[in-house]
């Protein structure tokens, strides 16, 4: 599927379409069950299976705009969105919390790890169950819905911590919340003084770009600065209606990013995440992260190594601007947080010189450090800069 494509599945095609512009809509007709999804999609056996074993720990639904993305069994949309028998791997490493969200809540619903930022938890529902989610022990449960008494424990605990200056508001998708709801909740953040930029954790852009409509971004932007962080992760997903939306975010204000996930099979390779990275930035969203795939129960079949990560950010330098290259960052499994690599262009140290590859593979000295011409020539560094392709 091309990007200028606008597609709807035949099932959906005498909805008129004001109704299926309805973000309400597209939410009240996701697709839940096996048994509604087997005559929209030609199913695997694999697939079958797969929905059957997951159906009493991690759910699948899918919106009918998602859905009609999707093509063959490879597709990089139904991969994302339609359980796989794959998901019952299970390797020694694998984690319920790999981030230890749980063990960073000093009160329920609300997840502080780092100094300055506290992550609060609003709803457990999404428009579409991401086959890689780092929460399936409770996206999904309505058991893990909060409680307008843990919202209350929550926002007291954000008043009385000061070192809180930015406020993640997550989930589930906060925007499967009504505006009036999202109004209330970032109104109460904006209130506490300390607390300087909020963000709204989305994947809606992706999997119900009708969400982003008038009422909701005229609504929100009285609490700025709102910063959204959402989820593209295939151009597969770069839809006219999924541009419509970040346009419209980036008019009204909201700075946008995009938080890439790398998935075996799906995005793992150069080409790919130069294609997405290139579209997200002409629709404005600035690409942020590309995320080493977290070892959560379920997604053994879907995590690559990391020296994909780093051969994709190889690549992707000297072929696309500063602006399109994300952070390669790992969300370290127990609680450490992200750290951020690049790849290795240092060739060789001598002295004070180092030698660098560039996009080309060519060979660069720099001199670290200020010397004279004398100590430089004992060192043994080159009187030009630019040494002889490697």
């Amino acid at each position: 599927m091309t990007p200028t494509q606008r597609r709807r599945h035949s099932a959906w095609s005498e909805i008129p379409a004001a109704t299926w512009a309805d973000w309400r809509w597209q939410l009240r007709n996701r697709v839940t069950t096996l048994e509604a999804l087997e005559p929209l999609v030609e199913l695997t056996p694999e697939e079958r299976e797969g929905i059957r074993a997951r159906r009493g720990s991690f759910p699948f639904a899918i919106t009918p705009y998602y859905l009609s993305l999707m093509e063959g069994p490879d597709c990089p949309v139904r991969r994302q969105a339609i359980p796989h028998i794959d998901e019952m791997q299970r390797v020694p490493w694998d984690m319920v919390d790999p981030l230890a969200e749980e063990e960073h809540s000093p009160v329920s619903v609300l997840s502080h790890r780092y100094p300055d930022r506290a992550l609060l938890y609003v709803t457990h529902t999404c428009p579409v169950y991401c086959r890689h989610c780092t929460r399936q022990r409770k996206v999904g449960d309505a058991s893990s819905a909060p409680a307008r008494s843990e919202l209350d424990a929550a926002f007291d605990y954000l008043a009385r911590t000061p070192s809180v200056r930015d406020l993640l508001i997550s989930g589930g998708d906060p925007l499967s919340l009504p505006d009036a709801r999202l109004d209330a909740l970032l109104a109460r953040a904006r209130a506490i003084e300390h607390i300087e930029v909020l963000r709204l954790c989305t994947r809606n852009p992706v999997t119900l770009p009708q969400r982003i409509d008038q009422a909701f971004v005229e609504t929100l932007r009285a609490h700025h600065p709102v910063y959204v962080s959402t989820h593209f992760n295939h151009p597969a997903e770069c839809t006219p209606e999924a541009g419509e939306a970040l346009e419209r975010l980036a008019d009204h204000g909201f700075n946008v990013g995009n938080q890439m996930v790398l998935l075996r099979g799906i995005n793992d390779d150069p080409a790919t995440v130069e294609a997405l990275n290139r579209w997200l930035v002409r629709h404005r969203c600035r690409p942020y992260y590309m995320f080493q795939c977290d070892p959560v129960e379920g997604t053994a079949h879907l995590r690559t190594p990391v020296s994909a990560g780093l051969r994709i950010l190889d690549a992707l330098r000297g072929q696309l601007s500063g602006l399109a290259i994300p952070q390669f960052a790992v969300d370290l499994p127990g609680g450490g947080g992200k750290i951020t690599l690049t790849p290795d262009r240092l060739v060789r140290r001598a002295g004070r010189a180092l030698t660098f590859r560039d996009h080309q593979d060519r060979e660069f000295t720099y001199v670290d450090g200020a010397q004279s011409e004398n100590s430089c020539a004992e060192e043994g560094v080159p009187r030009s800069a630019h040494s002889k392709p490697a």
